[in-house]
């Protein structure tokens, strides 16, 4: 065994690191926030995060996509250059109303971070089925906090706990990349202990977290779709597979292969090019979100409204 061979996995983890140098780790602690944390402030929203021309804080209804919008770095607007093409409903569908979409990034990447794909993936579905649904992204290690904004979306009568109507006419949409797919799957979990159903899992190259089963989905998800490549020291995993497959339909497991195929990644760190790049081309590939698109408006579309969901329940 070579020494460039022992040092691949020190490597990698240093390389996850340099990605997101400049992010600071969320300090909330692990599991499910409790039901009293429910009645917490808001936190804040992503879309207001994101800059506006009178710099409020307040959240911004119209964010402009990354769609068109010359100030969204290269990088991300050709790794949603084959979303883009796809026409915004007008109106949103009726199946829209009340959705709630969650994304989660990698490594310790905060949830605003404008120069990853996730983040105006997340704004585009925004323009795309607005005013009908609400979305959100977060880093993985802010998994309380976004489970605090769910629930206070999901109290539609602001008493402070939720029915058995409001659980059951959820309709949640949770993606993530990296750590942050290793979260979705652990946010469904604990949407699982509450009650929750989740319509959909979107899960980009697997790196499962410490104490996580990321690649064993819970029978509260309808449906769940993996998209991994297999090269690189920091590479997703192959296979998802349904907790109870009666409950649960796994759509795919989708490897992307990059060999022959150019996709920049200019919006990383040279470092993180170079030892871990088809963790990141995975991140930043055209093909990847415009099938999670598809398979997104697929769901949503067969997802009636909300008094048919808590119907079929």
């Amino acid at each position: 065994m070579t020494i460039l061979t022992k040092l691949l996995p020190a490597l990698a983890a240093i390389a996850v690191l340099a990605a997101s140098a400049y992010a600071q780790n969320a300090k909330v602690g692990p599991g499910v926030t409790p039901f009293v944390a429910f009645k917490a402030e808001s936190p804040a929203r992503v879309i207001a995060d994101l800059p506006s021309p009178l710099g409020a804080t307040t959240e911004v209804h119209h964010t402009p996509s990354a769609c068109g919008n010359p100030e969204v770095n290269p990088q991300v607007r050709k790794a949603l250059g084959l979303v883009c093409l796809q026409p915004i409903a007008d109106p949103a569908p009726a199946s829209a109303n009340g959705l709630i979409v969650i994304g989660f990034l990698g490594g310790f990447v905060k949830g605003h971070e404008s120069n990853h794909p996730e983040v105006w993936f997340g704004s585009y579905l925004q323009e795309r089925y607005s005013p009908a649904i609400h979305v959100e992204t977060y880093s993985n290690h802010q998994g309380r906090q976004a489970m605090s904004d769910v629930l206070q979306r999901l109290d539609t009568d602001h008493d402070g706990a939720l029915t058995a109507s409001e659980k059951q006419q959820a309709s949640i949409i949770l993606y993530g990349h990296s750590w942050g797919a290793s979260e979705a799957v652990a946010f469904a979990r604990d949407l699982e202990r509450i009650g929750v159903p989740v319509l959909l899992t979107v899960q980009i190259d697997i790196v499962p977290k410490p104490g996580q089963h990321a690649t064993v989905v819970p029978p509260n998800v309808r449906s769940a779709v993996n998209l991994f490549q297999s090269s690189g020291p920091l590479h997703g995993r192959s296979e998802i597979v349904a907790e109870n497959p009666e409950q649960t339909e796994i759509i795919g497991n989708f490897h992307m292969t990059y060999d022959g195929k150019h996709v920049d990644c200019r919006n990383y760190p040279l470092f993180a090019r170079r030892f871990n790049k088809p963790h990141h081309e995975i991140e930043n590939d055209p093909r990847v979100w415009k099938q999670v698109a598809e398979i997104i408006d697929a769901r949503v579309v067969s997802a009636g409204s909300p008094s048919d969901r808590a119907a079929l329940r």
